[in-house]
């Protein structure tokens, strides 16, 4: 039986630092709104350790995807960019930095991966394993608000830094199966 709700939050931005910063504070408050607090830290640096990557290695632009996905006992966090070349885990013992980062996702996470993408870019992605303890409730319960009104603060919060959009499932949302809610807000980038 599943018991869990899957859960799906994507943002896009450009990798810049400031950017990051931001989008690692929303990583923890998402986490936080799904009741994953033992998540945050480790979902919090290894989506930092992408972004850095993204920022200082990315080309031809620094704009990419975040996305994060729970499903049952597993979260799932992506960086999909628009530079077709792989990365490189280093050595932990190496003068070079470079790689660096990608082995410390691997550390601190239960797999981690590249994908080429169709449209020349790649997808960079880390999960880990939800602990047992976590809820698997109902998100809207014991929130004093109804569904349409909490899934409409949860995605103001989002919006604040370029290009958001927060989906839950269709079953979740006020208009009923086959909607698809997103929110998304065009700023002029920083």
């Amino acid at each position: 039986m599943i018991s869990r709700v899957n859960k799906h939050c994507t943002v896009e931005l450009q990798a810049l630092p400031q950017r990051i910063r931001q989008v690692r504070r929303i990583v923890s408050a998402q986490l936080r709104y799904w009741h994953l607090d033992p998540l945050i830290d480790p979902a919090a640096l290894g989506v930092t350790e992408l972004l850095t990557n993204v920022h200082q290695h990315a080309e031809p632009d620094k704009r990419c995807t975040v996305e994060i996905t729970l499903m049952l006992d597993r979260l799932t966090v992506s960086v999909r960019d628009h530079d077709p070349r792989l990365p490189r885990v280093g050595a932990p013992d190496e003068a070079s930095t470079h790689g660096r980062g990608l082995a410390l996702v691997a550390a601190l996470s239960a797999g981690w991966g590249v994908q080429p993408r169709h449209d020349g870019g790649k997808a960079v992605w880390f999960t880990l394993l939800v602990p047992a303890s976590a809820p698997a409730a109902d998100p809207w319960r014991d929130r004093g608000a109804e569904p349409a009104v909490a899934f409409e603060r949860a995605t103001a919060s989002l919006t604040s830094l370029g290009t958001a959009a927060f989906t839950e499932p269709a079953a979740l949302h006020p208009a009923g199966a086959g909607a698809v809610p997103a929110v998304a807000r065009e700023r002029s980038p920083v």
